[in-house]
């Protein structure tokens, strides 16, 4: 279904009736087919929140979340404004918020929430869900006096200085103006350094005392005399406390921001690990640690379990959908901040994305190996069943031939019959040799025997295997080096070499030259099958070694081949540590060229 344009948001809080607001508010984002996000504004105050409601407020994100909503939370000290602002910003249509049975005692007093909400946002859709309880949104505790004597000693001494700077000012002609202004830099720097609110009011009463005292006629006296100085010292003490309390929101703002940006830098940071994550193991020690550096917390993490929380402990679940990965379970029994929830949760959202989206390519890998195995399987099936036909009918029908009646035959006959048998048996021989190489490759299941090895004698004993049809060829043999030592297994590389030159005998016409060369270059011996036949094209020798891939050459006999011959002598090559290469002869032709390590000759005299 096609999602709504509407965006419907519900005002979190700890509110008792909260939990109806979230799920009245749920109700209209599922009839609209719409988004749904739940808002917390985190206040000051929010420190101070008794335990109960804190756990409260807990209760009511996951209920939110469970609905399908996306837990957002802001920082301010105007819970109205923010949550008008967040909406024009988000694009929300329609805000869904409770309204206390509490009303205005006095046209005079502070509007309700409500009623502000109404006043800066009168464009908004605004739906009002009665709560006839008396419980206020945040019920604070009161706040322990903190009253440091490290903050006493602040305050004492920067009005200390302030002081004797304006004594010394006033010797030099400065006006009470100006020593005025000394006193509420002394204020503002007290509200900076010191963490208590106590500790710039005692500097506010202080400074007017202090300035009253040894800077106002008649001084070393709090008597004033001039007319208008109390006014004076009114204004004095509304401004260091102004002052005081600004600087004093100022400072709790930048922590708010830094924690924020420092939790965001944080998301940002897990994505990116997530994303190099190799293995599962992986994923998940990432999110163990991210979590540990968000929550400074004991994390332990399941994989593939749905752990219970056990006594002083959290439990979250990693999944994506209806599909658990595992579950995190988080030391202690105090309850996640709003916004430290709503980290935690994207944390583990997107390592169940990552987890899902590494166990999706791992399926698709695997659905393709073995769509790729049941194709070779296929091919295999039935080049199998059509070439063993045609060699089979042949050794039946010589050898009913033979059985029924073979001393009427003439001599020639009977030996030509007898030598297409050897012939049509041997390409059988091979082709199971090949099959079974095949296989072994496969499986990994295939051991080399490796020992310094003539290259002379390997081609001598490919020689004697080759097809007898090699006599309709002319081939030469040059080796270079006449003591070359390859190290290899023997038998692999002779069948590697009869492959070679049979395909040389098959795919080139009778009368044509072929060729068998070793060399030594540098650590590597190196082994050449050349032909001046038709060559290869060039459109086919980037598939030549392919499993199963027969060409196109016209010249081959009517027998059809497997295509095992040139990918096994590869594979075997590359077994034994070296390449096999095509290239065109010259003037015409095609050259195979394999290499194997070379094996230095022990000369004993």
């Amino acid at each position: 279904m096609e999602q709504s344009a509407e965006h419907i948001l519900a005002c979190l809080s700890p509110a008792p009736s909260n939990a109806r607001i979230i799920r009245t508010a749920a109700t209209m984002a599922q009839a609209f087919g719409c988004r749904f996000t739940a808002l917390f504004v985190r206040t000051p105050g929010y420190v101070n929140l008794a335990q109960e409601d804190k756990t409260r407020l807990r209760q009511h994100t996951l209920l939110a979340q469970g609905l399908g909503a996306t837990v957002e939370t802001v920082f301010g000290d105007d819970v109205s404004y923010q949550i008008a602002e967040y909406a024009r910003l988000s694009g929300v249509t329609k805000i869904v918020i409770g309204r206390s049975a509490a009303r205005r005692k006095h046209p005079w007093s502070k509007p309700t929430l409500t009623e502000k909400l109404i006043t800066i946002a009168p464009g908004m859709d605004i739906h009002i869900i009665p709560d006839a309880s008396t419980t206020p949104t945040y019920r604070p505790l009161p706040p322990k006096p903190r009253f440091l004597l490290r903050d006493l000693g602040i305050t004492a001494a920067l009005l200390a200085l302030a002081t004797v700077l304006s004594y010394v000012f006033s010797q030099v002609g400065f006006t009470e103006a100006n020593i005025m202004a000394i006193y509420l830099l002394a204020v503002l720097l007290t509200s900076v350094a010191t963490s208590t609110r106590i500790s710039y009011i005692l500097s506010a009463l202080g400074s007017v005392l202090v300035f009253n005292y040894c800077f106002t006629t008649p001084r070393l006296s709090l008597r004033v005399y001039e007319h208008g100085a109390p006014m004076t010292f009114l204004i004095l003490i509304v401004a260091a406390l102004m002052m005081g309390t600004l600087t004093d929101k100022l400072k709790s703002q930048v922590t708010q921001s830094t924690r924020a940006a420092y939790r965001t830098n944080l998301l940002l940071e897990t994505s990116q690990m997530l994303q190099k994550a190799q293995s599962e193991d992986a994923i998940f020690q990432v999110a163990r640690s991210q979590l540990y550096k968000l929550l400074n917390r004991q994390i332990t993490v399941c994989p593939g379990e749905d752990i219970p929380a056990e006594g002083d402990s959290l439990r979250y679940p990693i999944r994506v959908n209806d599909r658990l990965y595992g579950s995190v379970r988080i030391a202690g029994a105090e309850p996640l901040e709003a916004f430290e929830s709503s980290i935690l949760l994207s944390i583990l959202g997107e390592c169940a994305l990552v987890l899902e989206n590494s166990r999706n390519t791992r399926e698709k890998e695997e659905a393709k190996l073995l769509a790729q195995n049941e194709q070779l399987r296929a091919n295999l099936l039935r080049s199998i069943s059509h070439d063993l036909r045609t060699p089979l009918t042949a050794i039946s029908g010589n050898a009913g031939i033979l059985l029924s009646g073979s001393d009427s035959l003439p001599p020639d006959t009977r030996h030509q019959m007898y030598s297409d048998i050897y012939d049509d048996a041997q390409w059988l021989y091979n082709l199971v040799e090949n099959l079974l190489a095949v296989t072994r490759i496969e499986e990994g299941r295939m051991k080399l025997r490796t020992q310094p090895q003539l290259a002379q004698e390997l081609v001598a004993e490919a020689m004697q295997h080759i097809s007898r049809k090699k006599s309709e060829h002319t081939i030469t043999v040059i080796h270079q080096d006449e003591l070359l030592l390859a190290r290899c297994d023997a038998r692999l590389i002779v069948q590697v070499l009869i492959n070679l030159l049979d395909n040389a005998i098959k795919y080139t016409p009778a009368g044509s030259a072929i060729a068998v060369s070793t060399c030594r270059q540098g650590e590597t011996a190196v082994f050449s099958v050349a032909d001046d036949g038709p060559g290869i094209p060039d459109a086919e020798k980037s598939r030549i070694f392919q499993m199963f891939y027969t060409g196109s050459n016209p010249i081959a006999d009517s027998r059809r081949s497997l295509g095992l011959g040139l990918s096994l002598c590869r594979s075997i090559v590359v077994a034994h540590g070296g390449r096999m290469e095509v290239d065109d002869n010259s003037p015409r032709g095609t050259v195979f060229t394999f290499t194997l390590p070379a094996q230095e000759v022990m000369l004993h005299e």
